[in-house]
């Protein structure tokens, strides 16, 4: 038995895909999305609603407080047991989102290197992340292995440190090493493949509407209670609106900065899943029926 994983860039119609699947397949959803885990961020993340998922039960949606940090092994550590519960009852789990370090987490065992622990090193780079924050530690690291730091978000702090301990007790980058992804179970990925001026449209469109369906209000209601430093006000979305409301930007100033990294995160995604060798589909063909038919 395989997984199926649904996966591209925001706006690409992942969950409405993943919804007929599921519905199809009589399974469940796991969302891989590193916004969807958190409660009250509805609007900005384009949280699915009752009606989206059509009764399919989601998981990994609503599992943190937004004054939480929530991390790639925590995410691990939730989906897992839900892939693994899955795969017991006889059901193919569905794993949908635009995450790919969530996904990766899930499809393969976790790699570290061949480096013995050092405590003492661990210990110094956790010190450094308690001062000066995750964003500075993966700064730390794109100094020393550029290649690492590509591919490890600033959420993911224990990756990261490891990947700096390699570095101090080896001299050489964990990136050197090559590591060999080993596969947990069988899988099939497919990806929805707009024209890049299509999917940039659909951007835009999903954009103007979060801001119409109330995002900024949202945005202002968290702040209240959630610092704007928090993990969850650095999505897209919620950062652009906190730092505009805070320097008095316009609605439409608002919109733009958002559409543009939006955008540019697309486009960061796009590079990411060509590596995971996806069956591509054009819209037209992004059916229940045709998904099916690469579980055979």
């Amino acid at each position: 038995m395989k997984a199926l994983v649904i996966c591209g860039p925001t706006a690409s119609g992942k969950t409405s895909l993943a919804v007929d699947c599921a519905l199809a397949l009589g399974t469940e959803i796991i969302s891989a999305d590193s916004m969807l885990v958190y409660k009250g961020l509805d609007i900005g993340t384009a949280k699915p609603t009752a009606e989206e998922r059509k009764g399919v039960r989601h998981h990994l949606i609503d599992v943190a407080e937004p004054t939480e940090k929530f991390s790639v092994s925590d995410y691990e550590a939730l989906a897992l047991p839900v892939v693994q519960g899955l795969f017991a009852r006889g059901k193919i789990p569905v794993i949908c989102g635009g995450t790919g370090f969530y996904i990766c987490a899930l499809l393969y065992k976790s790699q570290f290197g061949n480096a013995g622990a050092n405590e003492n090193v661990r210990q110094k780079y956790e010190a450094y992340l308690a001062r000066n924050g995750r964003e500075a530690l993966h700064a730390l690291l794109g100094e020393k292995d550029p290649e690492s730091a590509a591919v490890l978000h600033p959420n993911d702090t224990k990756r990261v440190i490891r990947a700096l301990e390699i570095f101090d007790v080896t001299g050489k980058r964990k990136s050197e090493q090559r590591d060999p992804r080993l596969p947990r179970f069988d899988f099939v990925v497919v990806s929805v493949g707009y024209p890049r001026e299509e999917l940039y449209a659909r951007i835009d469109r999903r954009v103007d509407e979060m801001l119409k369906a109330g995002l900024v209000e949202e945005v202002k209601a968290l702040l209240r209670s959630v610092p704007e430093t928090a993990q969850c006000m650095q999505g897209i979305g919620y950062k652009e609106v906190a730092e505009g409301l805070r320097a008095g930007a316009s609605r439409e100033e608002i919109a733009e900065q958002i559409k543009k990294n939006t955008r540019n995160y697309a486009k960061r995604q796009i590079t990411f899943f060509k590596r995971m060798n996806p069956f591509v589909l054009p819209p037209e063909e992004a059916t229940a029926e045709r998904v099916l038919q690469f579980l055979k």
